[in-house]
């Protein structure tokens, strides 16, 4: 059946920032009994960061930290800190540790101080890490596509757990899926819903395009609100595609022209097969390119119609 592409390891950078303060990578560790480590009570986002032609950029830097901040909220978390703050923050480490492109992954979470369901009389503990990471699904699938496993493993229902907070909980449910996929020896996996219409990937939002349209599952199919799925969709409204957001069965997956996911680490990822079924013509599809290279134009700054998505370090 093939094997999967080779995911990038992590790469150590020289400084991660903790609660306000910039600690040696080595010395950014917790307590074994931090609250977040045994109830999930824990919130994160991925970012990027690009090289552009006026230094390295932040990609919606805001976007992201207002989700951040949203995500705790809806569990009744306070966080200490402003969404202007964690950018000051976010810039200060990429500074800091002399870095350019990057992957940013901001956390907040209940720390050490008492063990029990009630988190509350736990202090909120906030970081900031920043580290070189390639593309999630390796750099030959965003040219020739991947290949997916629809999961034996239900997306979680948003009446469960809210699907539109990134809580650390959240995402036991997409490694049973990841793992799952990786062991049937495909790249990814894609995640239906409680009531069996296609959510998204373990850590990807999903695209389809049919007869020239892109079509996406809406936030209400227990989806999360990429905002790589929001800038996907403005920049086809930009280039004139028709869109859709409404449900997608599984079997119109099998028949689609084109599928790619989006995310963060994913960027714009095309799946070239489903389930052994060869989506379209087996590689990456024409729409699918295009959105993919606008984009890449975007968050590489070489687009000026998206320059307000980008916040320079510098």
């Amino acid at each position: 059946m093939g094997t999967p592409f080779i995911i990038n390891k992590m790469e150590k950078t020289k400084l991660i920032w903790k609660n306000g303060k910039l600690i040696p990578w080595e010395e950014a560790t917790t307590h074994v009994l931090t609250h977040a480590l045994h109830y999930s009570t824990g919130f994160f986002e991925g970012m990027r960061a690009y090289d552009t032609p006026n230094g390295v950029a932040i990609f919606r830097a805001r976007d992201h930290f207002q989700r951040l901040l949203d995500s705790a909220k809806i569990y009744k978390m306070k966080v200490p800190y402003s969404v202007e703050e964690l950018i000051d923050a976010n810039k200060h480490v990429i500074r800091e540790n002399n870095i350019g492109a990057c992957y940013i992954r901001p956390m907040v979470y209940y720390g050490y101080g008492e063990m029990g369901i009630n988190p509350r009389n736990n202090p909120v503990d906030a970081i900031i890490a920043v580290w070189p990471w390639g593309p999630y699904l390796g750099k030959e699938g965003l040219s020739k596509g991947i290949r997916c496993k629809v999961s034996s493993w239900t997306r979680i229902d948003g009446s469960m757990l809210p699907s539109l907070s990134k809580c650390v909980g959240n995402y036991a449910n997409s490694i049973l899926a990841k793992q799952e996929a990786l062991d049937g020896g495909y790249d990814e996996a894609i995640l239906l819903n409680a009531r069996g219409v296609v959510a998204e990937g373990p850590g990807e939002n999903i695209f389809m395009v049919k007869n020239n349209q892109l079509i996406t599952p809406p936030i209400s199919d227990s989806v999360l609100g990429g905002i790589t799925r929001d800038s996907v969709l403005q920049i086809a409204k930009d280039l004139g595609y028709a869109f859709s957001i409404s449900s997608v069965s599984r079997d119109e997956l099998y028949t689609a022209d084109e599928l790619f996911f989006t995310g963060t680490a994913a960027e714009v990822t095309p799946i070239r097969e489903v389930d052994g079924r060869e989506i379209g013509s087996g590689r990456r599809g024409p729409i699918t390119e295009k959105i993919q290279s606008t984009y890449f134009n975007a968050v590489k700054g070489e687009d000026p119609k998206y320059s307000d998505w980008l916040d320079l370090v510098k």
